[in-house]
């Protein structure tokens, strides 16, 4: 393997296949390729790779129903591949635990660029310098070892959701916009802010007793979000 590391590449398209590979291969990656949900999931079995390009309308098998079945027994960082317009799968993949997106049409120099972005990410061991361990209440965080837990047991957060949480457990009871979070969090000067959106709920969903009345990641009107700790 490079030691930039191992991509898969789900598509239906061979002609889509064919150049993602070559221009991940230009930037240093090791490329496997599958045409279809199966195959990509059998391949991902026999040799797992750092990250997943995943189409999401593929015949058979969903990318959709694909980056489930790998949720449910990794956390490999997921780039999905939608066509312009289909905001409802982008956000659907988004809530399935997908890392991040590019839209049909793509350059796929742009998407090579994603796929670094994403990578060098999970890669950190944290958004920011910071201690060994951040503790708020029942909710400790190892950047480190990019680990996470809730009354001590493991949370199983995506390279996204575990910077996200990150991030706000570093800036308590500082309020931030969409914007911000997309800047300082995903590195993006500009994109669909729907995507902290889906991010903040899949993370309430797994630190909050109550994801529809958060006590932690509170939303400000007409701003956007702020952490407020447990703990004093």
């Amino acid at each position: 393997m490079s030691e930039q590391g191992r991509i898969l590449v789900v598509d239906d398209d061979e002609t889509v296949r064919d150049v993602v590979r070559r221009y991940l291969e230009a930037g240093g990656f090791t490329v496997d390729v599958a045409g279809d949900g199966a195959a990509g999931l059998r391949s991902f079995a026999q040799r797992p790779a750092d990250l997943v390009v995943l189409d999401v309308m593929m015949p058979g098998m969903s990318g959709l129903e694909v980056c489930r079945r790998l949720r449910e027994t990794s956390q490999v960082p997921v780039v999905m591949l939608t066509a312009l317009g289909e905001e409802e799968n982008r956000i659907a993949g988004l809530q399935l635990g997908a890392d991040d997106y590019v839209t049909k049409p793509f350059s796929p120099r742009e998407l090579a660029l994603r796929v670094g972005s994403v990578l060098r990410r999970a890669r950190m061991p944290s958004v920011r310098p910071a201690p060994s361990e951040v503790a708020d209440g029942d909710l400790r965080l190892q950047p480190g070892a990019r680990q996470a837990t809730l009354d001590g047991a493991e949370l199983p957060l995506t390279a996204r959701e575990f910077d996200l949480l990150a991030f706000f457990l570093g800036h308590p009871g500082v309020a931030y916009s969409r914007a911000d979070l997309l800047e300082k969090v995903w590195g993006w000067d500009f994109g669909d802010q729907s995507t902290v959106t889906v991010h903040v709920r899949r993370l309430r969903e797994k630190i909050e007793p109550n994801p529809a009345k958060p006590t932690r990641i509170a939303t400000v009107w007409g701003v956007g979000y702020r952490y407020d700790p447990v703990s004093s």
